[in-house]
């Protein structure tokens, strides 16, 4: 064969040799090393421990129930039970030891991320009730008229502009 064939099989081999060895020495031993023996992933057993001493930053309702029985029992009630407290009252990594810690967003923008009216008729986003923030009270928190753990309840009494779009 010409030489012209030999020297790019020859630069190829170079380069594959030259990527194994690097990876003796880049990637750890213990990279997808188990007990049943070496399997392909990004398992690196050393990092087990981390993983484990991790703190787990969003903990589910679950967590809220015990404490907050009376939310999460009228909550579950409710077209909100599909909703996770942590998405309106933020991540619960260093609750109860700093109840401080985990602020209540009570914006009118945390509720208009759902209800915010968007005409789109053919998906689920259309079934929620929408409103138009520029005639539904404006500048108005939406918790002084609604219970957000308790949205069937209806309104608590303050004047109320019958500005929903749906």
């Amino acid at each position: 064969m010409k030489s012209h064939i030999w020297r790019p099989l020859y630069v190829v081999i170079g380069i594959v040799a030259l990527i194994l060895i690097a990876r003796q020495f880049i990637v750890p031993k213990e990279f997808g090393v188990h007990e049943r023996g070496y399997m392909y992933g990004w398992h690196n057993k050393a990092d087990e421990t981390f993983w484990k001493e991790f703190k787990v930053k969003y903990k589910s309702s679950e967590y809220c129930k015990d404490c907050h029985s009376d939310n999460y029992s009228s909550i579950k009630k409710t077209p909100h039970a599909i909703i996770q407290c942590e998405n309106c009252h933020g991540p619960a990594i260093d609750h109860p030891e700093n109840p401080a810690k985990l602020e209540i967003n009570r914006s009118r923008e945390q509720c208009l991320r759902c209800h915010l009216y968007l005409p789109y008729e053919q998906s689920d986003r259309s079934k929620i009730r929408g409103i138009d923030p520029e005639k539904h009270n404006a500048g108005i928190e939406c918790a002084a008229c609604h219970n957000p753990h308790n949205p069937n309840a209806g309104h608590k009494g303050h004047k109320h502009s019958h500005a929903e779009v749906k």
